[in-house]
């Protein structure tokens, strides 16, 4: 099956999806705090819904700033993936959010690739 792009929302979405056979990558920009997560949560799990994924890839190569609402995020996506069957990789971190990663000990519980 082909690459699918599928619309992040509005024109200033900070998220972009793909989906490949059974993955759907998420490319995040910007900022991820309270606000954004908030909205990204309910996009990502109707979209997660719609395409029955067995893989979620997060791409942070676009990530200015992360707090622990983004933690929360991703530790939710890993709940919902992990209940079906799935599996949640991250890729494109950089210092900052690879620390980040190392001290709420997500990397436990997500695969970083390269």
């Amino acid at each position: 099956m082909a690459s699918m792009e599928l619309p992040g929302g509005k024109g200033d979405s900070m998220l972009c999806y793909e989906k490949k056979k059974n993955a759907l990558t998420v490319r995040l920009s910007g900022e991820l705090d309270h606000s954004a997560a908030t909205g990204i949560r309910r996009e990502l799990d109707a979209l997660i819904d719609q395409t029955g994924v067995k893989r979620l890839v997060f791409d942070l190569k676009g990530l200015e700033f992360m707090d622990s609402s983004g933690i929360g995020l991703i530790i939710g996506r890993y709940k919902l993936m992990n209940r079906r069957g799935g599996s949640v990789a991250v890729c494109g971190t950089d210092e900052r959010i690879d620390r980040i990663f190392k001290m709420a000990g997500l990397y436990q519980l997500v695969e970083k690739l390269a």
